[in-house]
């Protein structure tokens, strides 16, 4: 399996590196490009029949497989066991088995409409982070350990991705983690569980910002390729290859829980803001397997629906980004989105070079076709299955406590956002699956005002909020950001 970037170029290609070891402990290309393969493998009917009676760590090594050919069958194989246990996603709502990992619930039938929660959400961070973060922590430490080498990770976060790379990437040998987010613009329990943790690898600095300051600053170190190189950085955000692919298995995993035969068709709702989530969904589609539609929900920060209803990709700056109750989408500059754009301009590298060219200096880029616009692009965007939805404050309010008095589950505001928008794009015959992006505890202060009463919280989280926190605050400065990394790497 070869990766290629999407704003490669003849001389880029012909030094970028090829295999997946290689781009695991990066982020972007050297040309500022993003990973993707060269062709994407096909699974076959044989294949997904073979794999419904897989655990959840038999199909995720089936899976990585075809994408990592460069690492021996049993190592992947122990990886994989290793990561996906019953132990590590112990956090199962009442009823649901830890064992299955990613547990299907229906939460309302009309007819033949069914809308069905697959809970991501079991493992130590509570987020659907740690379904891919568990795994990148132990891909890092096993490649760090072949070489004896170190990794800095620098990343950014919007609420969740922090925490679940750092409960990952604890007492892990040769790695050290700097994570970014927004100054005070995460939830209490949210910041808690980043800040709390006092291990000497860790460091968290809140940025006066958003999450598009961070993210920005993220993509500024890491393209100073000789700073990137001598301090050794890596990143685990979703422009890491490794993390998006791992996020791929349970969408197979969904599908095969919720249909019999490989005749069936599914769909999938997913809260996006970075497109990182839904972008492996496309990839699953790209490899056969049976989805229908590819739902985008966003919060009031829609700069993801705008695109799917018009064509317009339109930036925001950070002064009209909102701060929402659904943090963890807080985002107006989606880094994955790049991924789906090569595929829909043709894998043209040229031309998502100039598209994203225009990003950077005009803001956006229209591909509706419309006079004076980019491109045409927008109307092959039904053919991937991709359609899109709004949901407010007062959608997700009015959805956890319809959920609620339904079917007795509390759910997250991201999640509320996901239901909203699924109800919207439902079709009969084929189950709609809406990926849960965190338990309910992690985002109390909304669940109290929907509901009148607390979350549940797993055990081990009561009291959570009242630890001692570490972290230092600092402004968008990337100068500023490079000496502090510097100063604590000791290279």
């Amino acid at each position: 399996m070869q990766y290629v970037s999407t704003r490669a170029t003849a001389e880029s290609s012909a030094r970028n590196p090829n295999h997946f070891s290689d781009i695991l402990l990066g982020g972007l290309a050297p040309d500022g490009g993003l990973f993707l393969p060269a062709e994407y493998p096909r699974v076959t009917g044989a294949e997904l029949d073979a794999w419904r009676t897989l655990p959840y760590a038999g199909l995720a090594y089936e899976i990585l497989r075809k994408f990592a050919t460069d690492i021996p069958d049993a190592d992947l194989k122990a990886l994989t066991a290793k990561t996906y246990t019953a132990d590590v996603y112990r956090n199962a709502r009442a009823g649901d088995n830890p064992a299955d990992i990613t547990p299907l619930r229906e939460l309302e039938r009309d007819g033949d409409k069914v809308l069905v929660l697959q809970s991501l959400s079991n493992g130590p961070t509570l987020a659907f982070k740690d379904m891919a973060m568990q795994l990148l922590g132990n891909l890092f430490e096993y490649a760090l350990a072949k070489n004896d080498d170190e990794l800095n990770i620098f990343g950014a976060t919007s609420g969740d991705t922090g925490s679940a790379a750092e409960y990952a990437m604890r007492g892990k040998r040769g790695i050290r983690v700097f994570m970014l987010s927004p100054h005070k613009k995460m939830s209490a329990f949210q910041t808690a569980q980043m800040f709390s943790l006092h291990d000497p690898n860790i460091f968290n600095i809140a940025v006066e910002g958003v999450f598009d300051d961070c993210q920005d600053m993220v993509k500024a170190v890491s393209n100073d390729l000789s700073f990137k190189a001598r301090h050794k950085i890596g990143t685990v955000n979703s422009i890491n290859w490794a993390r998006v692919v791992a996020q791929v298995v349970y969408y197979f995993r969904g599908y095969l829980a919720a249909t019999t035969s490989n005749d069936q068709k599914v769909s999938f709702t997913v809260p996006s803001g970075n497109f990182g989530n839904i972008c492996a969904g496309h990839i699953a589609r790209m490899m056969g397997l049976p989805i229908d539609q590819l739902i985008v929900a966003t919060n009031e920060n829609d700069v993801l629906d705008e695109f799917f209803r018009t064509g317009r990709y339109r930036v925001r700056k950070s002064a009209e980004t909102f701060h929402t109750t659904s943090p963890s989408m807080d985002i107006s500059k989606a880094s994955n989105f790049e991924r789906f754009v090569y595929d829909l301009v043709g894998r043209d590298p040229e031309r998502v070079r100039a598209l994203f060219r225009k990003v950077d200096t005009e803001g956006g880029f229209d591909l509706s076709g419309a006079p004076g616009s980019d491109g045409d692009e927008f109307a092959k965007v039904a053919g991937y299955g991709f359609a899109s939805g709004k949901s407010t404050h007062a959608d997700r309010i009015a959805t956890i406590r319809n959920v609620f008095e339904k079917s007795g589950l509390t759910i997250d505001t991201h999640t509320a956002d996901g239901v909203k928008v699924a109800r919207e794009h439902v079709r009969a015959g084929v189950p709609m699956i809406v990926l849960e992006t965190a338990l309910a505890a992690k985002f109390n202060e909304t669940i109290v005002e929907a509901l009148g009463r607390n979350a549940d919280r797993p055990s081990g989280f009561e009291d959570i909020e009242s630890l001692p926190q570490k972290y230092v605050v600092m402004k968008p400065n990337v100068d500023e950001m490079k000496t502090f990394i510097a100063a604590h790497t000791g290279l």
